[in-house]
C-alpha cells in the first residue's frame, strides 16, 4: 500500500518536471496571498474587538411585551 500514488500526485509530479518554472510560481503566488508579516498588535486589538456571536444569528430580537 506504500507505493500508492494518486492520479492528482502523479499528474502534478510529472507537469512540474516537464515545467520546471512553475516551482518558482507557486512561490511568489503563496507570498503573493499567505506568507504575510504578522502585526501582533492589530492581531490583539481585532481579537479584542470581537462581538460574541448568538447561538442562532437569524433570531429576532423581541423585548418582553412585543408579538409577532
Amino acid at each position: 500500500m506504500a507505493d500508492y500514488e494518486s492520479d492528482h500526485t502523479r499528474f502534478m509530479r510529472e507537469y512540474l518536471e516537464k515545467n520546471p518554472e512553475q516551482v518558482e510560481e507557486q512561490r511568489k503566488g503563496r507570498a503573493l496571498w499567505w506568507d504575510k508579516p504578522q502585526d501582533l498588535e492589530s492581531q490583539r486589538r481585532f481579537n479584542e474587538a470581537k462581538v460574541p456571536q448568538k447561538a442562532y444569528p437569524y433570531q429576532a430580537d423581541l423585548t418582553p411585551g412585543e408579538s409577532h
